[in-house]
């Protein structure tokens, strides 16, 4: 077994605070309210963040360690199919295309969300069908996340939380994508 540091304190920060203020904002803030909005904007605020740590942060925070693959979005599928067990050091490829499908639906919530809040777009209907379609594709990909961070800790015996929460990640092969 190897420990290698791979989340940034910055990453694991971004994460654990989007996870507060999304939850915050899906599930326990009145949508009417001000502190709705201004969770909203911190929400936006860390996925513009993210989007340049992805392209100046760390080795394993950056895009070009996790680019969007379909090619191996689809060997990772058939590797749990079969019981393979390839060990990623930063993200997996289906992991990679669960934060691009986050970060671009988070985005789309805030921008619609803002929308929703302006003069030329107050009462329109469209923004806030948007906005309401985008929160539930986001609850959605959330509990779908949690659920293949599970699967997958137990599959292959990398704790996935414990190294979301330490940035260290205890591997039995280092070798991997």
């Amino acid at each position: 077994m190897q420990n290698i540091k791979v989340w940034d304190p910055a990453v694991r920060l971004f994460h654990w605070s989007l996870v507060i203020a999304f939850t915050a904002n899906a599930l326990i803030l009145d949508d009417d309210s001000k502190l709705h909005q201004y969770v909203g904007y911190v929400v936006v605020g860390l996925v513009a963040f993210r989007v340049l740590w992805g392209f100046v942060g760390s080795q394993y925070a950056r895009f070009s360690s996790f680019p969007p693959s379909v090619a191996g979005a689809t060997e990772q599928l058939s590797d749990m199919a079969t019981g393979r067990t390839k060990i990623h050091v930063g993200h997996t490829p289906l992991g990679a295309l669960m934060i691009y499908n986050l970060l671009g639906t988070l985005a789309i919530i805030g921008a619609s969300g803002y929308l929703m809040t302006t003069d030329m777009f107050w009462g329109v209907e469209w923004p806030e069908e948007i906005h309401e379609l985008s929160v539930a594709w986001a609850e959605f990909s959330v509990v779908l996340h949690i659920a293949a961070v599970l699967f997958e800790s137990r599959r292959t015996k990398v704790n996935l939380p414990r190294a979301m929460m330490t940035g260290v990640k205890t591997v039995p092969d280092a070798k991997g994508g």
